[in-house]
């Protein structure tokens, strides 16, 4: 009895988690103005589902942000680059529907299973729990960052330089200098929120989200 209740509000917080990742992906609340670039906030919830819930809710979580991102991508919000996030925009065929798919999902995917692992041995290792937080949200949103960026450097870096009618020699300058402006800041961003709104959580623990007991956490 207790594990079917313990399964019924796990599924219950993933699906308020992933319908606050779908408001998020959906409305200007999933963007943070900074002074050079706008920070996503859309992989936050995915962050906070894999810590309080384990790594298998954050992959879920990552999941739902792909699926958003794809959906975004070809229809609402398309853009010169959408080729590598919308597999029906596709360049190249298959071959590049396939791409953008693991760009869009698989890249978010490991989001959550990245962070909720991370999280996992940073409280085995004993970290001081602010710290762990602020590791976790940081890493996590920076395994957005380089994941995407790289894919797009690794499987389409001619497209690119295209899309940006720029030199192919330039695309590698374009990407890390798109990690440094955009990527860190969010990162930044995710460390703090991530930390403020999980420490708030896990103080009412059982009552907003119950976390997963250590020994669960695999599942």
């Amino acid at each position: 009895m207790k594990t079917n209740t313990k399964d019924t509000r796990w599924l219950v917080s993933c699906a308020l988690l992933a319908a606050i990742v779908i408001l998020l992906a959906n409305t200007p609340l999933g963007l943070i103005p900074l002074p050079v670039v706008s920070a996503t906030t859309v992989h936050i919830p995915v962050i906070i589902g894999a810590i309080l819930l384990g790594p298998a809710a954050g992959a879920l979580l990552g999941g739902v942000f792909g699926i958003c991102s794809m959906i975004n991508s070809t229809f609402s919000s398309a853009s010169l680059l959408s080729f590598a996030f919308s597999p029906l925009r596709s360049t190249t065929g298959l071959p590049g529907a396939l791409k953008a798919i693991w760009i869009a999902l698989g890249c978010r995917i490991l989001i959550g299973v990245a962070a909720g692992w991370l999280w996992i041995l940073l409280k085995k290792l004993k970290v001081n729990t602010n710290i762990a937080l602020i590791i976790t949200g940081f890493v996590g949103s920076m395994v957005n960052t380089i994941t995407v960026m790289g894919s797009i450097f690794i499987l389409f870096s001619h497209q690119y330089a295209d899309a940006l009618e720029v030199a192919y020699s330039a695309v590698f300058g374009l990407i890390m200098g798109t990690v440094a402006t955009s990527g860190v800041p969010e990162a930044l961003a995710a460390a703090i929120l991530v930390c403020g709104i999980t420490k708030a959580l896990l103080k009412v623990n059982g009552i907003v989200l119950p976390r997963i007991p250590r020994s669960s956490s695999t599942h």
